[in-house]
């Protein structure tokens, strides 16, 4: 049998302490895990691997054994010299016997632990004679809250200007009676997310892979939890909450309100809300960036003769000159009557008004006679540019 190299198994060096030893131990255990790899002969076969380079290294004296003669086998004597040492060990072979390991989760015939007993064993839970004592799971650390989005519908008019409203908002406290700790120091319990396995099944898409609990950091043990909050840290709690929504905002826009969203853990402080605004369209009104866009219409006197007309704006009336010959498709412009900047509020954009020249309804023979003598006299060609008749 090859001799096996159980530092090199679980990644540690010749001189790691028995924590290191223990983390990789764990961290390598959770990655294998058959549960975790189901039908992975592959994965199987390492977490053996793993488990028989731990169950050396985590005791002394079979680690001393192996750092002497770079294999373990359990007659072999430690202090005893060298030649000694090897004389005695060449009867036994080296390595550990999994072969009374049942993997199907019961015990077979004359087995003394089932697979369910490494597992318990390494992801905490109750146990016999020769149980490693389990450590500590972490205490919770000081966490800041998530952050709050919630979608908010504005008119064009009051995107343009602005308004205060009240919204009610959905969202966590730190829990009086924890102080966001979730728990309240009690006895330490398998945790009841995970099972005590100290990892939870996500889906992405089509597959599912395990990532650490977040209730017990991965260790599978947790304190119990705390009655108010059951182990979250946080209470739930609705509030109506003043939001100034700026004039000048668009869709897309993201108002910050601080300190307004989920609450911290252990006095961390709380996330934040945002509104994010969704501007519904106006009848005529477009906006481009912070310009306001508008098509007026004109009369064949108004744009052949010029005149002022008035246009609307977002406040209202205002007048245009319209110079004569004015074309249809022609733009003008109105100075900051526009939206005003959300970077800068003393800035505006413009105002840019489109004239569409419209034809009169010819009604009466009046009407007819009339423009049959302008185009006597207006016998211009509109198509000669064209090359046309």
């Amino acid at each position: 049998m090859a001799k096996k190299d159980y530092y090199q198994i679980l990644g540690v060096k010749k001189d790691a302490k028995a924590d290191e030893i223990k983390k990789a131990y764990r961290r390598l255990a959770r990655k294998y895990h058959p549960d975790v790899n189901p039908n992975d002969k592959a994965a199987e076969d390492k977490f053996k691997e793993v488990q028989e380079a731990y169950d050396v290294l985590s005791d002394d004296k079979k680690r001393k054994v192996f750092d002497k003669f770079g294999y373990f086998n359990e007659n072999l004597d430690p202090d005893a010299p060298f030649g000694a040492g090897a004389r005695a060990g060449a009867s036994g072979a080296p390595g550990f016997d999994f072969s009374g390991f049942d993997f199907s989760g019961t015990s077979g015939a004359g087995s003394g632990s089932s697979f369910r007993d490494i597992f318990s064993d390494l992801f905490g839970g109750s146990g016999g004679a020769g149980t490693r004592a389990q450590p500590e799971p972490p205490r919770a650390m000081p966490k800041k809250g998530r952050d709050i989005e919630i979608p908010l519908a504005l008119s064009f008019e009051e995107s343009f200007s602005g308004l205060t409203t009240n919204i009610t908002v959905n969202r966590s406290e730190q829990c009086s009676r924890c102080q966001g700790a979730g728990d309240t120091g009690g006895p330490v319990v398998a945790c009841t997310t995970c099972k005590g396995t100290g990892q939870v099944m996500k889906a992405g898409g089509r597959l599912q892979f395990a990532q650490d609990c977040a209730d017990c950091a991965g260790t599978g043990r947790r304190r119990t939890p705390c009655s108010l909050c059951n182990g979250k840290g946080t209470t739930p709690k609705s509030e109506q909450v003043k939001v100034r929504i700026p004039a000048g905002v668009d869709t897309g826009s993201r108002v910050r309100i601080p300190k307004k969203g989920h609450g911290g853990r252990l006095g961390a402080e709380p996330g934040d809300l945002f509104i994010v605004t969704n501007v519904g369209k106006h009848p005529f009104f477009t906006r481009k960036g912070d310009n306001i866009y508008v098509t007026v219409p004109v009369s064949v006197p108004e744009a052949a003769l010029g005149a002022k007309i008035e246009v609307p704006t977002v406040e209202g009336k205002a007048q245009l000159k319209i110079p004569a010959h004015t074309e249809s498709g022609q733009k003008f412009r109105l100075r900051e009557r526009g939206f005003p900047s959300l970077r800068n509020p003393t800035l505006r954009g413009d105002q840019f008004v489109e004239v569409k020249i419209t034809l009169p309804r010819v009604l009466s023979e009046e009407t007819k006679e009339v423009l049959r003598q302008f185009e006597k006299l207006n016998s211009e060609n509109p198509r000669k540019a064209m090359g046309l008749e």
